[in-house]
């Protein structure tokens, strides 16, 4: 029996069996159809060439040149169903691309008819006549079907290319093999008997790669299952095969090259292999880590991933924010598994990891100090712990002691830990399902995937509490610095009042102004003690006045003061709507400011006017200036000022914060050792927008 009958025999099989798999699985579809009738072909073919091979009658050689042509056909027929598809999906006609294939296959199948079928039987007699016109049109049979692929390969899109790439791959085998053969032919003008008879075992090649895809895709109609136990053990005597064979090989090469110790060193080292290989069959962990492999690498998913995925991310981000996160991901690990509910522990603020919240079970207090042996063994490694494992298999756990009041929890089960960039968050304690199952390789990966997932989400939310709570502080603190900066002002008034006691204390008039000054100033504390306490600052006194009497009277407050603010009112009855005190306070912060900013013999000059409906203060000193970058940077920033510590930064920033609220606008021009020049335009209470301003001003006027 030749190489020849073997190998087109061995090839017959598969395809038939293939064809037989397609048969009964079949699901109506189409493409199915398709694939059956080219495995079938196929199949045909290569019991026609073992047929012809047994008997080289006309009629077999006959035959086996109308399957050679229908196992052509039936592929092209199937790559060009396919490839309608993608066009189909795709929405985009590519009809100039299958016109290539098609006219190829067109022509080689004319070649193929126009040479009778006599002479092609004496040329597969013979080897030698001239048979260029039927090679010629079986080379272009491969070459379709090397285009029809690469065509394929082309419009099929990347991310679904691992569905499809084993057909591509089984297919090239087919046409790349026949492609080599008949230009080879054609060179010599024959046929080599040695190609032509290793073609079945070629062929045969392609199969498992067309099945492997076809399981891919369940419109072609294909389920292939095979026993995890029968791969596992088909594995196991395969590898313990190759290894026997290596063995024997390298015993071989030991014996002839050895000498007179040849034998005995060989006898020697095959004995030792053996031992070697028996010792490895009987490891449990080797075994374990070939099913592992075996079980990722040759089977179907048990989960699906994409939907497990969304479903824990649908359960994360559901509902309201807060607390309730962390209840969503002792759920949302738990589901993946089927648990009966969890327990989260997080690290607390006395140091130790604190029980946060729980799903679908009865509250616990236990705590971990941050040595604990389960903290520190998490810390070290991302192992899920199984209870039942490590009561049977402690040492699996590198001698790791876990609390007895965690293992007495009821139902306990699983311990999960949740990690974000190598950060321990905590760790959760699942409870066991309804019903008692045992957790594999899969399982682990799915709660990894999700606890890294949930590891996410409570690390943002210790970054959004820890956030508030910097939020808080801040907010008081900025209260704290505006009121100590308007307190900074009151008590400059009243060290005013003290210096000048001494000279006019029996000045009635003066004392009249003193008591009045004490009184306002007691009156400003008052206030911003109760909105500090309220935790802001809020506008009561909202009513109209005239800007340049409020002006006038911070241009007063501060003429004690070197350089003195000399003040021109170019307009007169500006009225506004807004709380006097306050517009009043920031006149005196941006005129106390230049006055600070300015040398005693130098000038303060302050300018009311007005354009349009707008009030205009402008606020001018040939101070020490500010240069660009720290006006565009850090003028308008709390906290940042150009006096050192003479000042706290906190006028400019306030007087912007009050103007806007207003609805009006701040200008600023300075140059360093020049000088600097504040603009601020108010909008004025006019007749025709007088009670919407009052409406809306009083709704806003806050700082």
């Amino acid at each position: 029996m030749s190489i020849g009958i073997i190998g087109y025999a061995i090839s017959a099989s598969l395809f038939l069996l293939f064809s037989v798999m397609l048969l009964t699985s079949w699901r109506g579809r189409i493409e199915g159809i398709y694939l059956l009738v080219a495995s079938f072909t196929t199949a045909c073919w290569a019991m026609a060439a073992v047929a012809y091979q047994i008997d080289d009658s006309t009629l077999t050689v006959t035959v086996y040149q109308l399957f050679e042509i229908a196992r052509n056909i039936a592929w092209f027929g199937f790559l060009f169903r396919l490839l309608y598809n993608l066009d189909k999906a795709s929405g985009q006609k590519q009809r100039n691309l299958v016109y290539i294939p098609f006219a190829i296959l067109i022509g080689s199948a004319l070649l193929i008819a126009f040479e009778p079928l006599l002479q092609i039987n004496q040329a597969l007699r013979s080897w030698s006549v001239n048979i260029s016109l039927p090679l010629v049109g079986y080379l272009g049979f491969a070459i379709t079907g090397l285009t029809l692929i690469e065509q394929l390969y082309r419009s099929t899109r990347p991310e679904v290319r691992w569905s499809v790439k084993y057909l591509y791959l089984g297919m090239g085998i087919l046409f790349v093999y026949d492609f080599f053969l008949y230009a080879e032919a054609l060179m010599f003008n024959r046929v080599d008997t040695t190609l032509w008879q290793a073609r079945g075992l070629t062929s045969s090649l392609a199969v498992p790669f067309v099945a492997i895809a076809a399981t891919r895709n369940p419109s072609w109609s294909v389920r292939v299952f095979v026993s995890k136990q029968v791969v596992f053990h088909a594995t196991t005597i395969i590898a313990a095969g190759v290894y026997l064979v290596t063995m024997a090989a390298v015993g071989y090469y030991i014996r002839y090259y050895g000498g007179s110790w040849g034998k005995a060193t060989q006898i020697a080292f095959v004995f030792a292999g053996i031992i070697f290989l028996i010792t490895v069959l009987f490891s449990e962990s080797l075994r374990s880590k070939i099913k592992v492999f075996v079980n990722k690498h040759f089977f179907s998913y048990k989960y699906d991933w994409r939907d497990e995925w969304l479903r824990v991310v649908q359960t994360l981000s559901d509902g309201r924010g807060g607390k309730e996160v962390r209840t969503r991901v002792v759920q949302a690990i738990a589901d993946s598994v089927d648990a009966g509910g969890g327990y989260l522990w997080m690290m607390g603020h006395v140091g130790s990891y604190q029980c946060v919240s729980h799903w679908q079970a009865s509250p616990i207090n236990i705590s971990f100090d941050a040595d604990n042996a389960l903290v520190t063994y998490f810390f070290k490694s991302d192992w899920i712990i199984d209870i039942d494992e490590y009561r049977r298999f402690p040492e699996r756990y590198d001698a790791l002691k876990l609390d007895p009041e965690l293992i007495a929890v009821e139902g306990s089960w699983l311990v999960v830990p949740i990690k974000h960039h190598e950060q321990l968050l905590g760790f959760l304690l699942l409870t066991r399902p309804k019903l008692s199952k045992s957790i594999n390789w899969e399982d682990r990966d799915l709660i990894k995937a999700s606890a890294k997932q949930a590891g996410s989400y409570l690390a943002l939310l210790q970054t959004s509490e820890a956030l508030n709570q910097a939020n808080q502080f801040e907010t008081f603190n900025r209260l704290s610095a505006f009121v100590v900066h308007d307190l900074k002002n009151l008590i400059a008034q009243l060290e005013l009042v003290v210096k000048n006691a001494e000279r006019h204390k029996n000045n009635p008039a003066f004392m009249d102004d003193a008591v009045n000054t004490i009184g306002n100033a007691v009156n400003k504390m008052g206030r911003l003690l109760t909105q500090l306490r309220q935790g802001r600052f809020e506008s009561t006194k909202t009513k109209q006045f005239y800007v340049e009497e409020s002006v006038a009277q911070a241009v007063n407050q501060l003429y004690a003061y070197l350089p003195k603010p000399q003040l021109t009112i170019n307009a007169n009855y500006l009225k506004t709507i807004a709380d006097k005190d306050r517009f009043t306070a920031i006149m005196v912060h941006m005129i106390k400011n230049a006055q600070e900013a300015t040398k005693q013999d130098g000038k303060v000059e302050v300018t009311v006017d007005r354009q349009g409906d707008n009030a205009v203060i402008t606020i001018e000193d040939n101070g020490i200036g500010m240069d660009e970058v720290f006006i565009k940077e850090k003028l308008f920033l709390p906290f940042q000022t150009t006096k050192g510590n003479a000042g706290m930064g906190i006028g400019v920033y306030e007087t912007r914060e009050y103007v806007n609220s207003l609805k009006g606008s701040m200008k600023v021009d300075s140059a360093k050792d020049v000088g600097t020049k504040f603009e601020i335009t108010i909008p004025l209470e006019v007749a025709s927008q007088a009670t919407d301003n009052q409406r809306s001003d009083t709704a806003e006027a806050e700082l």
